[in-house]
């Protein structure tokens, strides 16, 4: 502090460009150390703009650091008089200072001011101090004074002037008064103990009002600018009659304590002073002499009684004392004066003030704790404990206050945040005095939490089962799958996609990128595909991406777009021959009519009916089974060639159906059999070459006999080792998905021929019934049979 004002002194003496050197490298070392403050100086009245000084070089920070760090200046206080050129460095006044303006009645003037760098956040305290210049001529409150003096005041006697007021300071104020040459008044200066000069008119020979009633004298006021500058105002004296007593004030001096919330019209003091003298001389009035304008504003004195009352607001943060001259003046023109010395005494009038410096209007989720939120400051006009200020922070909030310097505050966060449980926090900062009646004030600070992608996006199900009708049209939508992510922005922007699988590649099904539809892009064929499904990812748009996945299960459900498909009678023949013989009993097993449905469910679920027959009386069909027997037993009259027409019809909606054509022969003998199946086959030539189809239906009789033994054989062994004799045959591969088509059961022939015969007949004899084991009920369509298979020689014999 020494060596600063040591400097200061220096520059003050030295020419400026010394000053600017001296003060260069006070400011390089203030820098340095980072415990002194800036400091500065500027003559008021410069233009705007005016070059204070290059901050950049007095600290030492590159120009590319003041506009990356977002370097400004802040004035304390509520107008900002600097501006910082972040581009140079260089630091300027905003408009021309005056002195005068700013700092009125005060010897020096210093603004104070704050440098602020943020990233990381830094604050430099800088002064400016505004240097007066003579730019204010000395002004005496009254053009014309006049006084009124006896002709028998006795020289040595001293008048009070009224005393010129310049607004500026040092040794630009008042210095100096002179008078104007005349034989009986010269001037005596002084100064006050508040430092004001004053002056007085000292007697210097006796007047005499026969010789001049009236003396008129210059009066000027010099400064000590450079050059000077003066004022001037004319003093009149009146010499009047003799008066030989001045009034008397009770005291010298009158000292009051006055709050300054007093309100208008309080009386504040009286003074009275006491005049022996009679009449006229006797009566006194007071008047303010010698007292500035802003006291004259704020008290108002009654000539008459001598009482002071306030007029005016006042303000201890203003001015603590006001200091007044009063006049006693009698009718005669003698006078008196004392002093009025009134001190303010502070409430608490004033709310402490918060001034927001810094604000970071959005932070992320994932900042870390005690990251900086914002830098304010708070200030009270008042003083002593109404000028103390606290600080607090409404609501249980993941934020706390820290108090650094000068009554800042930083706001920091104390917690982990999360936007998705608060996206914006009102902080509500309370600065509150301790005054007796505690004054205080808030100020509201938003912040925004930004979005940080911390939530994976979540499926409202894991799985997801659409399904689909067979046969579908292309591009066909089945449905849509959700998924939502609590984050905000691209982090919430949830896109959909299948995820690939080594061999498990659905190219029928797709899903909407934007929006998660499913659709089905080629018509599906349940009797191929019943069901399949794919994993379905959805990723967010944040960067990483985060993902979810789930399963989607495509069903497929069934159409009856299959008829029924017939396994016997194969449906290339054009009619199946069966033989029957002509003392068939009712209920005797004709034939069995084997169809299956590739479709599911009751679009399989087959049923038979007997659409048309020769005698539709003499045979039936079972609905479910497809048996086709005699419904009563056969006569003679029975026609020998039947042919039966049955329907097979699935139960879909709408139904499909096929038929089956039968020929049956009712036959006595094998002979006979073998002309009727002739006969019911196409009709040939009766000459044709009947040896040849005799062969070749010996050829083929053959054949099946090998078979059917073959087959009886494997049927007799499988019985000895399991308990159900039942052999399934081998269908196509579409009857063998079918769940509910109906399934032939086996069948057993024994093919006898007779010996001795020349056309080498055989004949066909009715089906042999597995034999069931003791106990083992047949099955669904099937019957008991009485006759096994080791009975069938003996049927046989009895065709013969």
């Amino acid at each position: 502090g020494w060596l600063f004002w040591r400097v200061i002194a220096c520059g003050r003496r030295s020419a400026d460009s010394k000053r600017q050197v001296i003060l260069f490298i006070l400011f390089f070392c203030v820098c340095q150390s980072g415990a002194e403050t800036l400091r500065y100086s500027l003559p008021e009245e410069m233009e705007r703009d005016s070059f204070v000084a290059n901050i950049a070089k007095d600290l030492g920070v590159p120009l590319s650091q003041l506009a990356a760090r977002k370097a400004r200046v802040v004035s304390d206080g509520k107008e900002q008089l600097f501006r910082l050129n972040q581009n140079t460095g260089v630091l300027t006044a905003k408009e021309s200072l005056d002195r005068e303006e700013i700092c009125p009645q005060s010897d020096t003037c210093t603004l104070a001011f704050k440098i602020f760098f943020e990233n990381p956040l830094q604050l430099i305290r800088g002064e400016v101090e505004v240097r007066d210049v003579n730019d204010n001529s000395p002004v005496f409150p009254e053009k014309e004074m006049v006084l009124e003096i006896q002709e028998t005041t006795s020289p040595g006697s001293r008048f009070p002037l009224e005393s010129a007021q310049d607004k500026d300071v040092g040794t630009n104020g008042l210095q100096n008064y002179s008078l104007g040459p005349n034989p009986h008044f010269s001037l005596a200066l002084g100064t006050g103990k508040d430092g004001v000069k004053y002056v007085e008119l000292v007697l210097q020979r006796q007047l005499d009002r026969e010789e001049q009633g009236e003396l008129n004298l210059l009066l000027t006021a010099t400064d000590g600018g450079s050059p000077p500058r003066s004022g001037t105002a004319q003093v009149r004296i009146v010499v009047v009659d003799a008066n030989d007593n001045i009034p008397v004030f009770e005291r010298e001096i009158y000292e009051v304590r006055l709050a300054e919330n007093s309100p208008l019209e309080q009386l504040v003091v009286r003074v009275t002073a006491a005049d022996p003298d009679e009449g006229s001389y006797g009566e006194v009035r007071y008047a303010f002499i010698q007292t500035s304008e802003r006291p004259r504003q704020l008290f108002q004195l009654n000539p008459t009684t001598g009482e002071i009352r306030v007029s005016g607001n006042l303000d201890f943060e203003e001015a603590k004392t006001h200091n007044m001259v009063v006049k006693a003046t009698d009718g005669g023109g003698l006078s008196a004066h004392c002093k009025v010395q009134v001190e303010v005494l502070d409430v608490n009038d004033n709310a402490p003030e918060i001034a927001l410096t810094s604000l970071t209007a959005s932070i992320p989720e994932d900042a870390p704790p005690r990251t900086v939120v914002a830098l304010f400051s708070v200030r009270d006009r008042d003083s002593g404990d109404n000028g103390r200020i606290e600080c607090s922070m409404d609501g249980d909030l993941p934020f706390s206050l820290t108090p650094t310097f000068d009554n800042y505050y930083e706001l920091r966060t104390n917690a982990a945040l999360d936007r998705e449980g608060t996206a914006e926090y009102n902080i509500t900062i309370t600065a509150m005095d301790w005054g007796t009646t505690r004054l205080s004030s808030r100020k509201n600070i938003f912040v925004q939490i930004s979005d940080v992608n911390d939530n994976p996006p979540e499926f409202t199900q894991e799985v997801y089962t659409m399904s689909v009708t067979e046969n579908n049209s292309p591009m066909l939508r089945i449905g849509s799958m959700k998924a939502t992510d609590a984050d905000a922005g691209k982090n919430a922007r949830v896109s959909y996609a299948l995820v690939r699988q080594e061999g498990k590649e659905h190219p029928e099904v797709s899903v909407n990128a934007e929006n998660g539809d499913v659709y089905i892009l080629r018509p599906l064929d349940y009797e191929k595909v019943r069901s399949f499904e794919v994993t379905v990812r959805a990723a967010d748009g944040g960067s990483p991406p985060l993902s979810a996945q789930a399963v989607l299960r495509v069903v497929v459900r069934d159409e009856n777009d299959n008829a029924p498909l017939l396994l016997h009678p194969a449906p290339d023949s054009s009619a199946a021959g069966e033989l029957v013989p002509r003392w068939a009993p009712s209920g005797y097993l004709v034939a069995k009519v084997v169809a299956v449905d590739a479709d599911a469910g009751q679009n399989a679920w087959l049923s038979y009916e007997l659409a048309k027959a020769t005698e539709p009386g003499l045979f039936r069909v079972g609905l479910h089974s497809g048996e086709v027997r005699t419904a009563r037993a056969v006569t003679e009259r029975d026609a020998p060639r039947q042919r039966l027409i049955v329907l097979v019809r699935d139960r879909g909606q709408p139904s499909r159906s096929a038929t089956a054509t039968l020929a049956v022969a009712l036959v006595d003998g094998f002979s006979e059999a073998h002309l009727q199946v002739n006969e019911v086959a196409p009709a040939a030539d009766p000459d044709g070459p009947l040896t040849l189809y005799l062969i070749a239906s010996l050829a083929c009789v053959s054949a099946l006999f090998l078979a059917t033994a073959v087959a009886a054989v494997i049927a007799k062994v499988r019985q000895a080792r399991r308990s159900e004799a039942e052999t399934l045959p081998t269908f196509p591969t579409t009857a063998t998905e079918s769940t509910a088509g109906s399934l032939p059961r086996s069948y057993v022939y024994d093919v006898c021929f007779a010996a001795g015969t020349v056309n080498s007949e055989f004949r066909f004899l009715r089906p042999l019934f597995p034999c069931f084991p003791a106990g083992l009920p047949p099955g669904p369509g099937e019957q008991r049979s009485s006759v096994c298979s080791e009975d069938a020689a003996n049927l046989g014999d009895e065709g013969d």
